[in-house]
């Protein structure tokens, strides 16, 4: 019997980003990220009800969302959590080191190209330490 899909919640306010990684995902080498269930949520609140809802396996989250900030989602998320990675464009100092504090396994600074997001991810679900 085969795996169940994974399943990935993405909470990013913009439309375009938004297109950009289910574009990524759907023509994905990785069998796991072009079958994977994408959900998505445009604030923190909807990614809340999302979360409420059911369970995923990774989290990609906007750090700057018109109703807070993404990383104090991720930082809050009881044990265990889904595998998450910030994704900003913020120029706020050190939001990498944010990203680290707030329980993120990735990062990726915005623009990033298609194959970044998608080799990050590889490496996530095989276990691999980011890059």
């Amino acid at each position: 019997m085969p795996d169940a899909p994974i399943r990935i919640l993405l909470v990013e306010d913009e439309v375009l980003n938004r297109a950009l990684v289910r574009a990524t995902l759907t023509r994905a080498d990785d069998a796991r990220l072009r079958e994977a269930d994408l959900v998505e949520a445009p604030t923190i609140a909807d990614a809340r009800q999302a979360l409420n809802g059911g369970r995923f396996d990774v989290l990609l989250l906007d750090v700057r969302l018109p109703d807070g900030d993404g990383l104090e989602l991720a930082a809050s998320l009881p044990k265990p959590r889904p595998l998450m990675v910030a994704l900003t464009a913020s120029v706020v100092p050190s939001p990498r080191d944010r990203a680290a504090q707030a329980g993120c396994d990735g990062f990726l600074e915005k623009p990033f190209q298609p194959s970044d997001l998608q080799t990050l991810l590889v490496r996530l679900l095989d276990g691999l330490v980011p890059a």
